[in-house]
This record gives C-alpha cells, sequence and structure tokens, in this order.
C-alpha cells in the first residue's frame, strides 16, 4: 500500500506542473490525499462512480478516474480545473498513482520473500521460483548484516538505514522483529571482507550521527546462492550473541572471528557445569580474588611469558611465580604448561557463559 505522504507529495509535483487542483479519494468518498479545500461537492458523486463501468467520468467542474490494482479498485482520482486539460491531466496522473502502486507492491513482496528466506520458512523449489518472479539474481554473492539496537527499539534504525543503502542498489534492508534490522548485501568487491567491514562500519556511524548509540552489528559469511542467504543470518545472529558474552567492547563483529568462543556458545549447560566441577574440583571461580584474576588474565596476554607479565604488573618475578603455584595447588592446573593454560583459559570462558544464560533461566 502507497502511503498517504507519498500520494501527497505526488499529486502536489504534478499539481505544480499542471496548475490544477488534485484530490485522491477511496471509494466510499474518503479523502486520502489533496492539494486544495475544493473537492467537498466531488464526494457524493464517488460511490456510484465506484459501481459504474466506467473508467472515467465528469460531474461539473470536476473530472473523476479509477485507480486499480489488480482488477480491483483502490483509488478514485479527481481533478478540478480546466476541462480542456483535466481530462489529459488526470489520465496521466491515474497512470503515474498505478505505477507507484505497482512498485511499492513489488518492495512489499520483496520485503516478504526476504523475511521468509532469512527465517528458513520456503522450500527450495519456491525460493528460485520467487526470486526469478521478483527479478532477484539466484546466483549472486551476499552476506547477511544485523544491526541490533539496543535500548530504546528505536524504528529510526529501518528508515536510516535505508535511506544510506539506498532504493536504487541491489541490496535490501528489512526488520525481522523489533530490535533488528538486516542488510542482505550483495557483493561486487573481490576484497569482500572489507566491503562488508566497511558497509558495517558505515552503517553504525551514520546510526551514531543521529544519536542511536546503543547498537551492535555482526555479519554471517559471504554465501554463493540465494538459497544460503539464511545460513550466512543464522551466523550473523550468533556472532551478536557471542560478541555479547566474549567481546563486550566490540559493536562490530564477523562471524568467522568468533573463534573458540562460537564452540562454548554451543555447549549444552548441563555439560559445562560437569567440565567446570572437574576443573575446578568443586571451587566456585567466583572465589578467586581480583588480584588473582588480573594475574591470569595478564599472563594470558603475555602468552605465558613470566618476565613480561611481572613487568607489567609491577611485581618481583618471584612473586609472580608464588601466584602461579598458589593457582597451581588449588585447581591442580600450571598455568606455565601450555596444556593446562589452555584448559585454564577455556574454563573461564565457559564459566563467563554460563552466567549469561544464566539470566535466561538456562
Amino acid at each position: 500500500m502507497v502511503s498517504n505522504q507519498v500520494l501527497q507529495n505526488t499529486i502536489e509535483g504534478i499539481r505544480d506542473i499542471t496548475h490544477l487542483e488534485i484530490c485522491v479519494m477511496d471509494a466510499e468518498g474518503r479523502e486520502v490525499a489533496s492539494t486544495a479545500p475544493v473537492f467537498g461537492d466531488a464526494v457524493h458523486v464517488i460511490p456510484d462512480f465506484a459501481v459504474s463501468p466506467a473508467d472515467s467520468q465528469s460531474a461539473g467542474p470536476f473530472q473523476f478516474f479509477k485507480v486499480l490494482e489488480d482488477q480491483q479498485l483502490e483509488y478514485v482520482l479527481v481533478v478540478f480545473g480546466d476541462s480542456d486539460n483535466s481530462l489529459l491531466v488526470g489520465r496521466m496522473a491515474a497512470f503515474q498513482l498505478r505505477g507507484l502502486m505497482a512498485a511499492f507492491k513489488e518492495r512489499y513482496d520483496k520485503d516478504s520473500f526476504m523475511k521468509n528466506l532469512l527465517l528458513d520458512n520456503l522450500l527450495l523449489v519456491d525460493i528460485y521460483s520467487r526470486a526469478k518472479k521478483l527479478r532477484i539474481a539466484p546466483d549472486e554473492k551476499r552476506v547477511v548484516i544485523i544491526i541490533e539496537n539496543g535500548s530504546d527499539k528505536d524504528r529510526n534504525v529501518l528508515e536510516l538505514t535505508q535511506e544510506y543503502i539506498g532504493a536504487g542498489t541491489s541490496d535490501f534492508v528489512t526488520a525481522v522483529d523489533e530490535t533488528n534490522v538486516v542488510i542482505v548485501k550483495e557483493l561486487s568487491d573481490p576484497e569482500k571482507e572489507k566491503e562488508i567491514e566497511k558497509t558495517a562500519l558505515n552503517v553504525e556511524e551514520r546510526l551514531k550521527r543521529a544519536g542511536i548509540t546503543d547498537i551492535r552489528i555482526a555479519y554471517g559469511t559471504v554465501v554463493d546462492e540465494i538459497k544460503e542467504v539464511s545460513r550466512s543470518f543464522k551466523e550473523a545472529k550468533m556472532a551478536l550473541d557471542v560478541s555479547k558474552i566474549f567481546f563486550e567492547d566490540r559493536t562490530v563483529i564477523a562471524y568467522n572471528e568468533l573463534g573458540i568462543g562460537r564452540l562454548i556458545y554451543q555447549l549444552p549447560i548441563p555439560l559445562c557445569k560437569m567440565f567446570i566441577r572437574e576443573i575446578f574440583k568443586g571451587k566456585n571461580p567466583d572465589e578467586f580474588d581480583q588480584e588473582t584474576l588480573a594475574t591470569i588474565n595478564k599472563f594470558f596476554e603475555n602468552s605465558l611469558n613470566v618476565s613480561e607479565t611481572s613487568r607489567q604488573l609491577f611485581i618481583h618475578r618471584n612473586t609472580l611465580v608464588y601466584r602461579l603455584d598458589k593457582l597451581q595447588k588449588s585447581t591442580g592446573l600450571d598455568l606455565r604448561v601450555f596444556e593446562d593454560a589452555i584448559t585454564f583459559k577455556i574454563a573461564l570462558m565457559v564459566v563467563k557463559y554460563m552466567k549469561y544464560m544464566e539470566q535466561f533461566d538456562f
């Protein structure tokens, strides 16, 4: 359905060119858009005109024209003014409105198609037949970018993103729910990853300039066919969730940057609990004091280098060794041994994952 504002802008543009006043009404004679308050006397004509077989009709200073969509009457266009030109202007204006309706209908159909494609609600045969009907290339490389608006569910995110992407491109923008706006981006640059990241960063900058700051953007991997777009969407969704756990400081993240966090995120909670009990031997990781946790994190940051870690912590090397020995006694893991360090690192990530999932009552 064409918005009333679009109809208003259209007939005002025609009025400015032709100098004839124009009104758009529905089949019951209710005004939808108008360029002047002169159409009151035309209202009573419309119900009879709407059920008549005529495509156009004149009555007094008015010319009436039917605007059909799929053989159904959608609007009645009324022209007021010079009778010599009103017939031609009315026919041209009605033709313009039919073109607008067809364009908006196609856009709506594409929006519906893309939403069902993203949510994996289409059969394979339907994907290709509908893509062909909507003139969507089935074998272009595409990637899905998700923009999550965290705080106020501001609908401007959709409008601003659509405005940035532009209607003339082969990219598509839609909203799958009240918090997530999705860009299905068609790729042209051989260096695809740079093109995707650039788009994500530009969208983020555009939204922040508009005052929308509580956003997080994630994107999946590039797919070669339209049937695989839903996979890229699922990857982007996972990247959003995983980034909230393990990459809190990142506002733009790619699925292929998730690393081991992606694997941990897919573990069942009971298995995680069993793993933590075995690693920490019943000890709650939350019981580690801040000094111990800071030492562990800094040790990992410096790739298990004792000298560099002690230097950055401003402590003597022997003090760091003492802390590591103390941790080994309580957990049985020596962080100076690579295998034990990996186990401990994974265990801390599992704990972080479990804490995150607790808020969803898992």
